[in-house]
């Protein structure tokens, strides 16, 4: 009972956090994982899985603001998807290191430069909505799917950022979208890959699942009601966490 209360708080504070600031669940929840005894692709899987009710509560509380734009949603998901499962086919096999700690310096350099850009996401101005823009982005998207299927810490940070500088969002609105489609779309189909591939502690998932969705739905919540600001502080406080964490182990 101590043992499943402990990793309900830990999966509430991991998502809570996760959900304002647009990513980086993966921060706290997947090394305490570890640290309780998983060995890193079980630990892996079953995060993805737990993460996956972090994607549902936030999309409970996000669609009540409908903001959701059907057509753009449809360009994350196909563009998304096809790297998170490819991505996650050959994590389990590969050493991840070297690709960790570049990992990690990118995701600082994401927090430095948005602290360095006082007036990054603080309004919407929507651009690049045109066939070459979409292509772009798509793309882009494509590669970071990559990422969060098989280097899973803080990549969610990286679809806020890029929905903020090349489609315009607000750091609100691109949080928005992160925590609905991959939170939900991408993190699905990388812990469906990874359930295939490999195993899942399902001893472990009640109470992951309980902690994700009550924490995923109040981190929206105060994502909504905090405004960009504190959104912009707190993103720029969890990618040099994480990127802290992916260099020094």
């Amino acid at each position: 009972m101590a043992e499943q209360l402990l990793i309900f708080l830990i999966s509430l504070v991991a998502n809570l956090f996760s959900a304002l600031s647009g990513g980086g669940a993966g921060l706290i929840q997947l090394p305490a994982l570890i640290f309780l005894g998983l060995p890193f692709g079980l630990a892996l899987a079953t995060h993805k899985v737990a993460t996956i009710a972090l994607g549902v509560g936030a999309t409970a509380r996000h669609l009540k603001e409908n903001r959701i734009e059907r057509d753009f949603a449809l360009i994350m998901i196909l563009a998304g998807v096809p790297g998170v499962v490819l991505g996650a086919s050959f994590i389990l096999q590969v050493p991840d290191q070297i690709a960790r700690t570049a990992l990690g310096l990118l995701t600082m350099g994401l927090g430095v430069y948005s602290f360095f850009s006082p007036e990054l996401g603080q309004t919407c101005l929507i651009k690049n909505r045109h066939t070459k823009g979409y292509v772009i982005g798509a793309l882009v998207l494509f590669i970071i799917g990559i990422l969060n299927g098989s280097l899973t810490s803080g990549t969610g940070l990286f679809v806020t950022l890029w929905l903020i500088r090349w489609f315009g969002f607000d750091y609100k609105l691109a949080v928005a979208y992160t925590l609905v489609f991959v939170g939900l779309f991408w993190n699905a189909s990388g812990a469906l890959t990874l359930g295939l591939l490999g195993d899942i502690h399902w001893l472990w998932i009640p109470a992951l699942l309980l902690g994700s969705f009550i924490g995923g739905y109040l981190g929206a919540h105060l994502s909504i009601v905090k405004g960009n600001k504190v959104i912009k502080r707190s993103y720029e406080i969890v990618t040099l966490l994480i990127g802290l964490k992916l260099v020094l182990g």
